[in-house]
């Protein structure tokens, strides 16, 4: 039988610290909360390896928990208060709420997949996440109707910038994803000011794409 407690324990010291992750309050919070229960019951042997674990039966679109490392660094790079309220999109089975919300004043968890939305509600409810409410839509609307948000946190790549949520965003808030995909995936963080909105690229980072932000091929003649 797998011992989840120090698998936790070996991934935050083996995966996380030694990747130049350094937010005590963060690694405080992974190393609380049980991945293992946001995967299928099938794969929890796997659930701390370094790698993305697949949520879905294989017949949706393809969805993952993103693996530690990378998860850390970008929230990490998101910079997360207590008082921010977060909107966390592509949220799966609440994994990357449940840390969020231990970090943050509130979080809302969009998912476009209802049985991973129903998935999350029931296990963030089981650990007491009373600060998170997981909604249903599409991804790529966001959720205005809980706007402004003082974050925005992507829990997958995107193709491009989602510049549209960049409106949901209150005055000095972020909006941290993953661009690209290969070799030329990046996580980036924008940081909206009045009207306008700063960039920049932060690390080198590959991970699953989130249903939704497909960009339309366009053919030149």
């Amino acid at each position: 039988m797998t011992d989840f407690a120090a698998a936790r324990i070996n991934m935050v010291e083996n995966q996380v610290r030694c990747n130049a992750v350094t937010d005590a309050r963060l690694i405080a919070a992974m190393s609380a909360v049980p991945r293992e229960l946001f995967v299928p019951a099938e794969r929890r042997g796997v659930a701390y390896m370094d790698e993305d674990v697949r949520l879905d039966d294989g017949a949706g679109a393809g969805r993952y928990l993103m693996q530690p490392r990378a998860f850390a660094k970008l929230a990490q790079l998101a910079e997360v208060q207590e008082s921010d309220s977060v909107l966390d999109i592509g949220a799966g089975t609440g994994y990357s709420s449940a840390v969020l919300s231990r970090l943050a004043k509130s979080v809302v968890a969009l998912e476009v997949d209802e049985a991973l939305a129903a998935a999350a509600t029931a296990t963030l409810a089981e650990l007491g996440a009373s600060n998170v409410t997981v909604v249903t839509g599409r991804l790529g609307d966001g959720y205005a109707k809980a706007a402004p948000y003082d974050l925005i946190f992507f829990s997958g790549a995107t193709p491009a910038a989602p510049e549209n949520l960049l409106s949901q965003l209150k005055d000095g808030g972020r909006l941290v994803v993953v661009t690209g995909a290969g070799p030329a995936a990046h996580a980036r963080i924008f940081i909206r000011a009045h009207d306008a909105t700063s960039s920049r690229v932060a690390f080198d980072a590959k991970i699953h794409a989130l249903p939704g932000f497909e960009v339309a091929e366009s053919f030149v003649f």
